[in-house]
Order: structure tokens, then C-alpha cells, then sequence
């Protein structure tokens, strides 16, 4: 999916409505959960066994013995460096959109635009540093982890250990590099806002902004959107029509209707902060805060 963004970012949102909160991202999510705090409990369990084990010894050494690798010396501090950049992953990337499509949540930002979340979070200075800091500390991890398994389960010999180890790091070292790369690319393109103002990106934004108020994306232009003034004085004549059973009657409008029409006001005012998203803008933010308060969001 990284690979994809870098090449092809509008492919990149396609493939983020496709996982959303479907069941099957779901599974899959969860099933690497697990397999990911049953590697944290085996490692600190092994962790300790052989803390355990040597005792006061471990003291007794000041300098590594030779062949002896520093990251073997150090996989539980990488570990820990790991799992604290991959809190900051999912803190800016899974909590925005799977986490808010399962609770049901509407944000101004839709969830299946994942480019979007790539201009948030590499907008922002210290994102790419705690990434290539997280993306160094993975390739120890790794390059240690991929040989030391396959040594663990006797998947070797004096003849191959030296291949397995040259694998290892070409593998982790091609990952890791690609991973760099990728967060150069996207922290340049969002410092340019590129997820803003890509021509690709922006027509695919309108076919999502079309679903939430129900016009079609060939018919929807960012220029000509009702103002906030508009959406504010439609809010004040649903509300007296709410108000007023008689007022309403006179106009034929149930309360069905009218609650529709609410809501259908609601979206109107995430397309605005939407689109002022996009366009750098805030027509939208003191109107849609003052009817904050007499509109329910749409459920």
C-alpha cells in the first residue's frame, strides 16, 4: 500500500475504501495483533530467562565478544523503539480511519482517503524524524531477527548461516531504505500540499464528497457550493418549521421531512469544512460553530 502511494496515490484511496472496516481487514488486523503481542510476550519472557540465567555474570563482561552482534546485544531496546514508532503509526494513521469507520464516527476527513492522512501526518516536522528513527531501529530488529529464527529452529549449517545472514540484510536492508524513501516523498509532497491540490486527487475527492449529499461527481464543483450564510439561514427556517407545528403544516413540511432536510444540511456543512480544507480556507468555521448548536448531526 506505501508502494502504491508513492506511485500512485489516487490507486492508494481506492485500496483504503476497499479495507476500511470490511471484515475481512477486520480479521486481518486483529490476527496481526495477535501474532505481533505474542512476539512482545515471548521476547520479554526470553528476555528475562536468560537475565535470569546468567545472574551477576552478565556484569563480568565490559566489552562484546567478537561475532557477537550489537543488535543481538540490544533486540529488547529495539523492540521497545519499534512498538513506540508503531503507537505513533497507528495513532495518526488506523485510529483516523479504520478505528472512526468502526465506531461510526464522522470526521471532516473521510476515513477511505488515506492521502489525506499522509499530508496530516507528514506535515507535521517531527513525523518523518520519529519515522527513520523507527525505520533504523527495524532494520537491526530485523536483520538480526530473520537469521537468529531460522538459526533458533536448526534451518541451518556452518555453510549456510553466512548466506542466510547475507539474505537477511540485502532483504532488510532493501525494505528499510524503500521505507526511508517513501517518508522523504511523502513529507515533501505534504510540506507542497500535494494531497491537497493533485488534479487526480481532487476529482476523487469530489466523487466522496458527491455520496455524502447525494450529487453526482460529474455534477459536483468545488466553485459552486452554497455558502455557509446559505446553509445557516436554511438551518433558522427548519428550525422555526420545528418550532411551529402550524407553520409547518401551512408548508406541508412532517416532521420526517424536515428532520431529513436537517441532516441533509448537516452534510452540507462537512462538505464546506471539507472543501475549506482543501482550499487552505475558513469560509465555513464561524457559521458551521454558531449552528453547532441547533442542528444534530446526521446518525
Amino acid at each position: 500500500m506505501n508502494a502504491v502511494a508513492l506511485v500512485y496515490p489516487a490507486s492508494y484511496n481506492v485500496i483504503c475504501e476497499f479495507l476500511g472496516a470490511n471484515w475481512y481487514a477486520l480479521v486481518a488486523s486483529m490476527g496481526l495483533a495477535v501474532l505481533f503481542i505474542i512476539h512482545i510476550i515471548y521476547a520479554v519472557w526470553l528476555t528475562l530467562q536468560n537475565r535470569k540465567a546468567r545472574g551477576n555474570n552478565r556484569y563480568a563482561i565490559n566489552k562484546i565478544p567478537k561475532g557477537v552482534e550489537w543488535s543481538s546485544q540490544n533486540m529488547l531496546v529495539l523492540g521497545i523503539v519499534v512498538l513506540a514508532f508503531l503507537v505513533v503509526h497507528l495513532i495518526q494513521f488506523w485510529a483516523k480511519m479504520q478505528l472512526v469507520e468502526i465506531r461510526g464516527v464522522e470526521e471532516v476527513l473521510p476515513p477511505s482517503m488515506g492521502t489525506l492522512f499522509i499530508q496530516e501526518a507528514f506535515s507535521c516536522v517531527w513525523t518523518p524524524i520519529i519515522y527513520i528513527i523507527g525505520f533504523v531501529a527495524l532494520w537491526f530488529h530485523m536483520n538480526h531477527g530473520f537469521w537468529s529464527m531460522l538459526h533458533t529452529v536448526g534451518w541451518d549449517n556452518n555453510v549456510w548461516i553466512g548466506r542466510i545472514k547475507n539474505i537477511g540484510c540485502w532483504w532488510t536492508s532493501i525494505v528499510v531504505v524503500l521505507f526511508i524513501a517513501q517518508a522523504i516523498v511523502f513529507t515533501v509532497n505534504a510540506h507542497n500540499d500535494f494531497y491537497k491540490k493533485d488534479a487526480a486527487l481532487r476529482d476523487q475527492y469530489k466523487e466522496v464528497l458527491g455520496e455524502m449529499v447525494g450529487v453526482p461527481a460529474d455534477r459536483f464543483d468545488y466553485d459552486q457550493l452554497p455558502s455557509a450564510e446559505d446553509l445557516k439561514a436554511a438551518e433558522s427556517q427548519m428550525q422555526q418549521l420545528k418550532n411551529d407545528p402550524d407553520m409547518a403544516a401551512q408548508y406541508q413540511a412532517t416532521p420526517e421531512r424536515i428532520e431529513k432536510q436537517m441532516e441533509n444540511i448537516a452534510q452540507w456543512r462537512r462538505v464546506l469544512e471539507f472543501v475549506d480544507y482543501l482550499n487552505g480556507t475558513d469560509t465555513c468555521g464561524a457559521a458551521c460553530s454558531a449552528s453547532d448548536n441547533n442542528v444534530e448531526p446526521a446518525n
